[in-house]
């Protein structure tokens, strides 16, 4: 079997700030075994910064970090490793970027009520993302279009719920 690569999947649980991807992407890494990555993470210091002033970033602050991101999927990709990534997306464009990484990308975009999404933002600690960036992303957000492979779950459902649909729906093996 030499040279021949493992089938992977690679997913991409994303919506605003505060929606819960972080919890929900880690859950299904837990039940399914997939890697688990935190997009905030491969932000450079210049972009935290930024969002910690409450400054919203622009495009061409996210061009780089998106590659990044598509590049580490592409890596796991080529180490026969699937992986779920918890990533705003909120563009059109920005989900192009990543599926320019491993040959297919899921999406699971979590989609609430701005009210619910406030009041979780306004409890989080720990967190440089401030609730005062909530409406730049919701206006900014474009919902997937029907050629985008991926679902909508509502982020009222409990992580454990969340999680199980996306296993369920997409056919994932438990770990």
């Amino acid at each position: 079997m030499t040279g021949e690569h493992r089938p992977t999947r690679h997913l991409v649980v994303m919506g605003v700030s505060g929606v819960g991807k972080t919890t929900v992407a880690r859950r299904i890494s837990e039940l399914t075994g997939l890697r688990f990555a935190e997009a905030d993470e491969f932000h450079p210091e210049a972009n935290v910064a930024r969002m910690r002033a409450g400054i919203p970033l622009d495009d061409a602050d996210r061009w780089p970090w998106l590659r990044d991101l598509a590049a580490w999927m592409a890596a796991r990709h080529a180490e026969g490793v699937s992986t779920v990534l918890a990533c705003s997306a909120l563009k059109r464009s920005y989900r192009d970027v990543l599926r320019q990484g491993p040959p297919d990308v899921e999406f699971v975009h979590l989609h609430g009520p701005a009210r619910l999404i406030r009041d979780r933002l306004t409890r989080r600690t720990g967190h440089y993302m401030p609730a005062a960036l909530l409406d730049s992303q919701r206006a900014a957000l474009e919902h997937l279009g029907p050629e985008e492979s991926g679902m909508v779950l509502e982020a009222t459902l409990s992580p454990d719920e969340l999680a199980a649909a996306v296993g369920a729906r997409l056919g994932l093996p438990p770990a």
